[in-house]
């Protein structure tokens, strides 16, 4: 009963945070749009409504970055504040009347701004902001601004932010448009953002991410290093708990990736991140860097003093993580990460604790303890033990032949001999 009681508050607390951090958006939201509106009427003293456009020419225009049509389109005098509904889209169910359901076609609304900021089509966006079209009406819950960034489209990007674009604009999903810079190419358009005072770091709704989190999480050391020198808060916790440093290390990585993740971490380990922060379930940068196989990384952390014996929730250590993706994680190299977790003292790991798919593979490795093949091999096993965790700091000092170096450090040849 105590148990359930104390679940139910937990409830009760997360229905509390989640209607705070709602209404939290709809007053940012509403701010927003306040200031956009103050700009937009100081900008001009007859501001127009928006007008609904049905008209295809005029469309076809914009989707194509047919200039010269739009000239005679939108000639001087002419209102550019149109909101279009497009044609098509997703199918989705929709309420029709008492019990009844019609399969129709998403309508999401959109504006020339949109239009031509998202394809790149500056000229004709360049013309439409001279027409006074509203640089920050939003119909379908983003601005032009969100859509030249997601799109990575620097030109049109600083055209909206020197015409008025609020470079802290809320979409409907809670987001800035520095959250969506999420590839290497969108690096311009973060840059004109931070030039136009964008928020350093501004949070998402409903992850609680800053931008640092979102170059983290994506692999993009250049967008990490820009948002350090604008003064990013480099251990700040998004609601999972997770630092951006964290949020790097979790992140599933394809081989090539690797090297990018690795210079986001090698750059926020740079900038003073903390390496022993743990997310919700005690899962510390180190645990998610051997999950996700990346050797570089765990070589940074552990140079940098992670702990190899820190257990999650779960009772389990780095090395348990590594053991259990090993099998998948071949081209990465993960027999790089378990020589070094064991160079660094890693506890030893006992079968039970390991999956069951590979079980002929694990106990082949297991009947290996205690059982020394040569008397080089007992040698290094009584040597290895002595120095424990300090092997790492200790051999590399001594002035040993190559090989014999490598063999106490357990350098990996293929086999194990």
């Amino acid at each position: 009963m105590a148990l359930r009681s104390l679940e139910l508050d937990e409830d009760m607390l997360q229905r509390y945070k989640y209607k705070k951090q709602l209404a939290l958006h709809h007053l940012n939201s509403y701010m927003l749009k306040k200031e956009a509106r103050d700009r937009a009427l100081s900008r001009s003293s007859a501001v127009r409504p928006a007008a609904i456009c049905h008209d295809v020419v005029i469309q076809n225009a914009l989707y194509t970055g047919d200039l010269e049509a739009m000239q005679r389109l939108f000639p001087r005098g002419s209102t550019a504040t149109l909101i279009i509904e497009p044609q098509g889209g997703d199918m989705r169910w929709v309420a029709t009347g008492e019990g009844l359901w019609s399969l129709t076609y998403e309508q999401e609304l959109t504006t020339p701004l949109h239009i031509t900021a998202s394809r790149g089509f500056a000229d004709c966006l360049r013309l439409l902001l001279q027409r006074g079209a509203d640089v920050d009406l939003a119909p379908g819950g983003t601005t032009a601004l969100h859509e030249s960034c997601e799109s990575c489209q620097p030109e049109c990007t600083k055209l909206l932010l020197v015409h008025g674009a609020n470079a802290n604009a809320v979409s409907e999903d809670g987001l800035m448009p520095l959250h969506l810079c999420t590839s290497p190419e969108s690096f311009e358009c973060a840059k004109y953002l931070l030039q136009y005072g964008a928020a350093i770091n501004g949070r998402s709704i409903e992850e609680e991410d800053t931008p640092l989190h979102v170059a983290a999480r994506n692999g993009l050391p250049d967008h990490a290093e820009l948002y350090l020198r604008y003064g990013a808060a480099v251990d700040k916790k998004n609601y999972e708990g997770l630092t951006p440093l964290n949020a790097a290390c979790s992140q599933r990585q394809e081989v090539e990736e690797l090297q990018r993740y690795f210079k986001v971490c090698q750059i926020l380990t740079g900038a003073g991140a903390d390496i022993h922060i743990t997310d919700q379930d005690r899962h510390s940068p180190l645990h998610m860097a051997c999950k996700n196989a990346n050797p570089d990384i765990v070589d940074l952390l552990l140079a940098n003093g992670a702990s190899v014996n820190d257990m999650d929730y779960g009772g389990e250590a780095p090395m348990h993580n590594i053991l259990k993706v090993v099998c998948f994680k071949v081209p990465h190299h993960p027999e790089r990460i378990v020589r070094a977790l064991l160079n660094h003292g890693s506890i030893l790991v006992w079968p039970g604790a390991l999956p069951v798919e590979h079980k002929d593979f694990f106990e082949s490795v297991f009947s290996l303890a205690m059982t020394p093949r040569s008397l080089q091999h007992l040698a290094r096993c009584k040597l290895r033990d002595f120095l424990k965790g300090r092997i790492h700091n200790v051999v590399p000092k001594l002035q040993l032949p190559t090989f014999i170096r490598n063999y106490l450090l357990l350098e990996y040849r293929g086999f194990i001999h």
